[in-house]
C-alpha cells in the first residue's frame, strides 16, 4: 500500500495528462498478440468477434423481473420506442435497452463517478480517482437515493432490475468489444450488479460538467494578483445588458418570490479586497492543474453551453408554438445522449408515461424531450454555485474568525489495477474539501509560469495594493464550496418532467431540479410557451461577490446557508414578444432583481443573433427553426474584419488573403475560404496580443468573453495591451499586431491547406473527430483506429449559434459541439425532427454507431415519429421482452 497522507514525489508517468482525457490504458504485449492473433485466424473470425456483443433487436427474449410483456420497436436508425403496461416494466426495459447498447459506456462512468478507474485501468486512471474521491461525488449519490420519492426510487430500482437481467448469464466478451481487448491485457474481471446509486451518481457528473464559474473565479483571481485588478477586469468584462437583451425582461421580487409582471427592484453590489499572496496563487494554479485531468464527461471549457428557444404560435406557420433545442457539450463516441421513447399502452396512475426524447444511459426517463401534452429543452444557467476558500491552515487546525478549528478528516483507499493501493486522507473545513492537498499531482505544466517571474509580479501586485490581510497565514490551503455536495433529490425532477402535463405541473417538477442550475423552455398543446430558471443557488455573505476566492478565515465571506428559494428564480409565462430565447446570457437585469446568481454569463453573441433571426420572421417552421440552428455568422468576423481591411500588407501573396475578406459575409460555411484565412488570423491576433502579459493558465480559448475584450480593444489602437512587452526598443499598436497576424496567418494556411486561396475552405481545419474515451486514446494506432471515427469537415465555430466551439490554444478541431439537435411543433408531434451527435450504438463497427453523424454534418435531422401508429410504420425491428429468464 502507498501512503499519500504525506506528500511524496510522483512519477512522471502519473502525473502526465492526454491532451482530451486521462491515458487510463496501461498496455502490454499480450495486446499486440491478441491483434496478430486475429489477423491470423481470419476475417470471419474476426466478425464473429466484433458481432457477439451487439444486441438482439428482433424476434422474443425472456427477461427476468417483467411482470407482463413488453415490445421494443426500432426504427431504421435504432431508436427504441418501448411499449408496456407498467412504470415497472418500463423502466425495466429501458434498464434492459440501455445495457444492450451501451452497457461498457455505463460502467465506465459509474467506475468514473465513484472514483473507481484505476480498478479497471490501473494508475493512469488516479488522477481523476484522486479528485472524485476528495469530492465524495459516490457517498453524496448513496446519501441522495436515500431522499427520493417512493416512486422515483422504485423507477431506479426497476431500471437496474433491467440492466442485471443483461447483465445475467453473459461474459463480459458478449457485452463489449472492448472488455474482450482488455482481457487480453490480463483484466480478470466481471462487472458488479448495477444499483440506484449508480444512475444517481451520474448526476453528480453533470453537475460538475456544466459547475459554473468555476475556472473562471480562478482565472480572475490569477489574473488580478499578476495585472491588477483594474487590467483584469478589461479580460472579464460586464455582461452588456443594453446590447444583448437577458432571457426575461419582465418581472421581479414580490413577498419573497417572482412576480412577471412586478417592477423589479434593484440588487446591492458587494466589494472585497483581493488575494494577492505569492503562494495563494501558485495554489491556485496547481488546483486548475489538478482539476483539468479530471475527465469531463458532458465536456468542459467554453464551449459548454446550448442554445434553446421557442416561439408562441402568432410567429409560426401552423399556429402553435414550436420549440428548438441544441446543447453545447463535448464531443466523444459514443456520444452524451441516446434516444428513446417510453410509453404506457394505457396511461393510469401507475403507468403514466407517454415520452420520447433524449436520455443518459444508466439514467432512467428521457432528460431532454415532448410527451403528448408538453416539450421541454435545456440550456446552462450557469449560477455561480461552487467557490474557492483560501484557509489558513497550520498543520491539522484551520483558522476562521479568530478561533483555530480542528480539520475533518476521512480515509480513502484506491484499487489499482496491477499496483499497490493508494490511501490518501481527506481534509475539509466546512468551506468543503481541501483541494490544495492534492497538488502533489498537478501536472507540472500548469504552474511553469513561475519560471517567468508570475510570483515575483504577484508580489510586486500585493506590495502596491497593501493587501497584508488577504494573506493566508500557516499553510496556503484551497478549499471547494460546491451546493452538489449537499444531498438533494434532483432525480425526482426528471421523471417528474417525463409526467408534467401543464404549466402547473411543469414547474412544480422543477422544483426538486437542484443542480446543475438551468434554463428551460416550455412549450404545450395548448398553445402556452414558458420559461423557468432552476436550481440551488447560495446566498453569500457580504465579503464574498462570488468573483474570487474568498478569505475562509473571515464570517463575512461565508455561505449563509440559505438559497435563493425556489419560487424566487426568475420565470415567465407567454410573454408579450411571444419569443423565448435563452443562449447562456444572463437571465435577467440586475437592476430589478436582487438575488445575485452570477456575474460569469456568456456575452450573449449567440442569443442576440438567434433573436433577431426569429423576430424577423412571422412564419417560421420546424425547417426554418432547423435552419436557424445551423446559422454560422461570426460576430467578432463582423466586428475585427473592417480594421483587418484597413491594413496595408504587401501587394500579391501577403494580400490575398486579405482580399477573401472584402466579399465575405461573415458567414463560417464548411467551404468557406475567407473563414479558414479569418479564424488563423483570429487566432494570431490573440496570440500576439495577450501571450506576453498573461501566464499560461489563462491564456485566451477565443470565445465569447474574448470576442468582447478585443471588441472593446479595437477603436483604441494605442492601448497598452497592444504593446508586445518583450520588445524593449518598440512600441506596438493595434496596427503593428493586425498586419503581424496576417501575414502570419498567410503563411500558416499556406503551410496547412496550399499556396493557392482558392483551395482553402474551414471544414479543412475545423474537422470533427470522435474518439472513444478508454480505448480510443490507448496510444496504439491499430487499436485506436478501431474505436474512433473522424474526418468530418464542418463550419460553424466557437460562440456562433451553430457552436462547433474550438480552442485556439489548441488548434482548429472541434472542441465542443451541438450533442443534438431537436426541433417540436405542437401541433403535430409526429412532425418533430431530431438528431443526434453519434449513432444509438456504443459497440464499435455496428450499423449505428455513428450513422447519424453523417446526417448532422450536412445539417440534416431524422423524422421524429411518436404516435404509435407512426412508431409502428417506422419500425424495422421489434424486440418482444416476455416474463422469465
Amino acid at each position: 500500500m502507498v501512503d499519500l497522507d504525506t506528500p511524496s514525489p510522483v512519477p512522471a508517468a502519473r502525473a502526465a495528462r492526454a491532451p482530451r482525457w486521462p491515458r487510463w490504458l496501461r498496455w502490454t504485449a499480450a495486446l499486440g498478440v491478441l491483434l496478430v492473433l486475429v489477423l491470423i485466424a481470419g476475417l470471419t473470425t474476426a466478425v464473429v468477434g466484433v458481432r457477439r456483443s451487439w444486441p438482439q433487436t428482433g424476434g422474443e427474449l425472456s427477461i427476468s423481473g417483467l411482470d407482463g410483456e413488453v415490445r421494443v420497436v426500432r426504427d431504421d436508425h435504432g431508436i427504441p420506442q418501448i411499449y408496456a403496461d407498467s412504470t415497472h416494466d418500463l423502466m425495466l426495459a429501458q434498464g434492459f435497452v440501455h445495457a444492450q447498447d451501451r452497457f461498457f459506456e455505463m460502467d465506465v462512468r459509474r467506475h468514473a463517478t465513484a472514483g473507481r478507474l484505476s480498478e479497471l485501468f490501473g494508475d493512469s486512471g488516479l488522477e481523476t480517482d484522486l479528485v472524485v474521491r476528495t469530492l465524495g461525488w459516490r457517498d453524496v449519490a448513496e446519501q441522495e437515493v436515500a431522499l427520493l420519492r417512493p416512486a422515483t426510487r422504485s423507477a431506479l430500482d426497476a431500471y437496474a432490475e433491467g440492466v442485471n437481467a443483461y447483465l445475467e448469464g453473459r461474459s463480459t466478451s458478449q457485452m463489449s468489444l472492448e472488455y474482450s481487448l482488455l482481457g487480453i491485457t490480463g483484466l480478470d474481471y466481471q462487472p458488479e450488479k448495477w444499483t440506484a446509486v449508480d444512475s444517481v451518481a451520474w448526476l453528480k457528473a453533470m453537475a460538475w460538467d456544466l459547475r459554473g464559474n468555476l475556472e473562471e473565479e480562478i482565472g480572475r483571481a490569477i489574473a488580478t494578483a499578476t495585472l491588477g485588478e483594474e487590467r483584469a477586469q478589461d479580460l472579464h468584462p460586464d455582461y452588456p445588458y443594453a446590447e444583448h437583451a437577458p432571457i426575461v425582461q419582465q418581472g421581479g421580487i414580490v413577498a419573497g418570490g417572482f412576480d412577471q409582471d412586478a417592477p423589479g427592484a434593484g440588487a446591492g453590489s458587494l466589494a472585497r479586497p483581493p488575494l494577492a499572496d505569492p503562494r495563494t496563487v501558485e495554489a491556485l494554479a496547481k488546483v486548475r492543474s489538478v482539476l483539468a485531468g479530471v475527465p469531463a464527461l458532458l465536456g468542459q471549457g467554453d464551449g459548454i453551453g446550448s442554445n434553446a428557444w421557442v416561439v408562441a404560435g402568432d410567429h409560426t406557420d401552423t399556429g402553435s408554438p414550436i420549440l428548438a433545442n441544441d446543447p453545447h457539450l463535448g464531443i466523444s463516441l459514443p456520444g452524451v445522449w441516446t434516444q428513446v421513447g417510453l410509453h404506457c399502452r394505457s396511461l393510469s396512475p401507475d403507468c403514466p408515461y407517454d415520452v420520447a426524447g433524449f436520455s443518459f444511459s444508466g439514467v432512467p426517463g428521457v432528460v431532454i424531450g415532448h410527451n403528448r401534452d408538453i416539450a421541454w429543452g435545456f440550456t446552462n444557467l450557469g449560477p455561480d454555485v461552487t467557490d474557492l476558500f483560501v484557509e489558513r491552515v497550520t498543520g491539522d487546525r484551520w483558522e476562521y474568525d479568530g478561533q483555530q478549528l480542528p480539520l475533518t478528516r476521512r480515509t480513502e483507499r484506491i484499487e489499482v489495477r496491477d499496483g499497490e493501493d493508494v490511501e490518501i486522507t481527506v481534509r475539509s473545513t466546512s468551506h468543503g474539501p481541501l483541494l490544495s492537498d492534492l497538488a502533489r499531482f498537478a501536472d507540472e505544466d500548469g504552474i511553469e509560469t513561475t519560471e517567468d517571474g508570475l510570483l515575483d509580479q504577484v508580489e510586486a501586485v500585493a506590495d502596491a495594493q497593501d493587501a497584508e490581510d488577504a494573506r493566508p497565514g500557516g499553510d496556503p490551503a484551497i478549499a471547494l464550496a460546491w451546493t452538489a455536495l449537499t444531498p438533494r433529490p434532483t432525480a425526482d425532477a426528471l421523471l417528474a418532467l417525463d409526467r408534467a402535463s401543464d404549466w402547473t405541473s411543469f414547474h412544480k417538477a422543477l422544483s426538486a431540479f437542484a443542480v446543475p442550475g438551468q434554463n428551460v423552455v416550455y412549450a404545450d398543446t395548448q398553445g402556452h410557451i414558458g420559461y423557468q430558471a432552476t436550481g440551488v443557488v447560495p446566498v453569500r455573505g457580504p465579503g464574498n461577490d462570488g468573483r474570487l476566492p474568498a478569505a475562509g478565515w473571515r464570517k463575512d465571506t461565508d455561505w449563509t446557508g440559505e438559497v435563493v428559494p425556489y419560487d424566487a428564480l426568475p420565470r415567465v409565462l407567454d410573454p408579450e414578444s411571444g419569443i423565448i430565447a435563452t443562449a447562456n446570457q444572463a437571465v435577467i437585469d440586475p437592476t430589478r432583481y436582487a438575488p445575485y446568481l452570477t456575474s460569469d454569463w456568456d456575452q450573449g453573441y449567440r442569443s442576440d443573433r438567434i433573436n433577431r433571426l426569429l423576430a424577423a420572421d412571422d412564419e417560421l417552421s420546424v425547417d426554418k427553426m432547423a435552419a436557424i440552428q445551423l446559422d454560422d455568422r461570426s460576430a467578432i468576423g463582423e466586428a475585427l474584419t473592417p480594421y483587418l481591411l484597413d491594413i496595408e500588407l504587401p501587394h500579391g501573396y501577403y494580400s490575398a488573403g486579405q482580399r477573401l475578406l472584402r466579399s465575405w459575409n461573415y458567414q463560417q460555411d464548411a467551404d468557406s475560404a475567407a473563414a479558414a484565412y479569418f479564424n488563423v488570423v483570429w487566432r494570431e491576433v490573440l496570440a500576439r496580443t495577450f501571450s506576453d502579459e498573461l501566464p499560461p493558465v489563462i491564456q485566451p480559448d477565443g470565445g465569447d468573453r474574448w470576442f468582447a475584450v478585443v471588441s472593446a480593444l479595437l477603436p483604441r489602437g494605442k492601448n497598452a495591451w497592444w504593446d508586445d512587452v518583450r520588445t524593449d526598443d518598440k512600441v506596438e499598436r493595434r496596427t503593428d499586431i493586425l498586419r503581424e497576424a496576417m501575414i502570419a496567418a498567410r503563411d500558416e494556411m499556406t503551410a496547412l491547406e496550399s499556396p493557392d486561396p482558392d483551395e482553402w475552405s474551414w471544414g479543412a481545419l475545423h474537422e470533427l473527430e470522435l474518439r472513444s474515451s478508454t480505448l480510443g486514446e490507448s496510444g496504439i494506432g491499430l487499436v485506436e483506429r478501431m474505436f474512433n471515427r473522424g474526418g468530418w469537415e464542418v463550419g460553424g465555430g466557437g460562440s456562433l449559434v451553430n457552436a462547433t466551439a474550438w480552442d485556439a490554444r489548441d488548434g482548429y478541431q472541434v472542441a465542443t459541439a451541438p450533442s443534438m439537435r431537436m426541433v417540436v411543433s405542437m401541433d403535430d408531434l409526429d412532425a418533430a425532427r431530431w438528431i443526434n451527435l453519434t449513432g444509438i450504438s456504443g459497440h464499435a463497427f455496428h450499423p449505428h454507431y455513428t450513422d447519424q453523424t453523417d446526417l448532422w454534418a450536412r445539417g440534416e435531422t431524422l423524422p421524429w415519429v411518436f404516435s404509435e401508429k407512426a412508431v409502428e410504420k417506422a419500425g424495422e425491428d421489434v424486440l418482444v421482452l416476455t416474463p422469465g429468464g
